[in-house]
């Protein structure tokens, strides 16, 4: 049975694959087939080489801080299908499997078996990682950057309070530098930009409260907006309230989980939105009105404003506020 490279069907002859990734070296497994190789492009050369020749279905890693990140854009170019889990994911696969030793071997054979699961899920296709956009990984490094200087100006700001004289000079000099750092990349973004993002940036620029740094996130770190229904991309960002029932019990719903960089984000244009946005400040309001906790009706305004824009940008529309303010509360 034939698969699409980036999901699909499970073909049920595949092999699957998962690698452990460190620093230094990559540990694979591929049915009872184990390699160790460096992280670095010659070894993702070879890996790639012999999944290939392996006919591999799947390949499942783990998130590792930005030391897969070769490894996956290798194993895509060459057509391969990639799942990059949460290693916390991977860990509790792990636990539930009764494998308790953790080293790099026995994590690639976990990776391999939970591959083997993914392969076959009905809903496969949800976890396999897409390939990001050339333009798009450079605009994710460039908010990561101007994230990094910021958090740094910011810890410079605080040291100023109990600075004495010459710490102050040492420390105005830094922050000096800092400022111009963070507008030399400011600049870089915006024209990046208007290069390959113009679009979207128009359209979310429409909309009260969301402004540069939140279309920024949403761009880089959120290549799925617009793309996703309401649900599952709140459950994305981590602002849909999950169930928690059990036999006669009925437990809160609760938030829980998602990308907490975007989610961040999204609660700062959520404050601003529920004292300019008319459409969600009537909301926000609302939920008051009907009894709900302050911290639940900002949830229900972040996830409110999150499904605006997925639906703006799915429809390729500008913001209407006639269009939301008949829309009744709901948290």
């Amino acid at each position: 049975m034939n698969m699409h490279q980036q999901g699909g069907v499970a073909s049920v002859e595949g092999a699957c694959a998962g690698i452990d990734v460190s620093k230094t070296h990559l540990d694979l497994c591929v049915g009872t087939t184990e390699q160790r190789v460096p992280n670095d492009s010659q070894g993702w050369g070879a890996l790639t080489a012999l999944l290939q020749s392996a006919k591999v279905d799947l390949v499942v890693v783990e998130a590792t801080g930005g030391y897969e990140r070769g490894l996956v854009c290798a194993l895509q170019s060459a057509a391969l299908c990639v799942a990059r889990v949460n290693p916390r994911q991977a860990r509790d696969f792990a636990k539930a499997m009764g494998v308790l030793a953790k080293t790099d071997q026995v994590d690639a054979r976990v990776l391999r078996d939970f591959a083997a699961v993914l392969a076959r899920h009905a809903d496969r296709r949800k976890y396999i990682t897409p390939m990001v956009e050339p333009a798009r990984q450079l605009l994710a490094e460039l908010m990561t950057r101007r994230r990094q200087l910021v958090d740094m100006r910011v810890a410079e700001h605080n040291r100023l309070e109990h600075a004495g004289a010459q710490a102050r000079r040492s420390i105005a000099s830094v922050l000096k530098l800092l400022d111009k750092q963070i507008a030399a990349i400011d600049a870089h973004i915006d024209d990046h930009m208007d290069q390959h993002f113009k679009l979207q940036r128009q359209l979310l620029d429409s909309v009260k409260g969301v402004g540069p740094v939140t279309i920024l996130t949403l761009t880089a770190a959120l290549p799925e907006l617009g793309q996703l229904g309401r649900r599952q991309i709140a459950k994305l960002v981590g602002v849909a309230p999950l169930s928690d029932d059990s036999g006669g019990r009925s437990g809160k719903r609760r938030t829980w989980g998602g990308r907490s960089e975007v989610r961040a984000i999204v609660y700062m244009a959520a404050i601003v939105a529920m004292r300019h946005n008319a459409v969600i400040k009537a909301f926000y309001e609302r939920l008051l009105a009907a009894g709900k906790p302050k911290k639940v009706a900002i949830v229900a305004c972040m996830r409110k404003l999150l499904t605006i824009l997925n639906a703006m940008l799915r429809d390729q529309a500008v913001w209407n506020a006639a269009k939301h303010l008949a829309s009744g509360p709901t948290a």
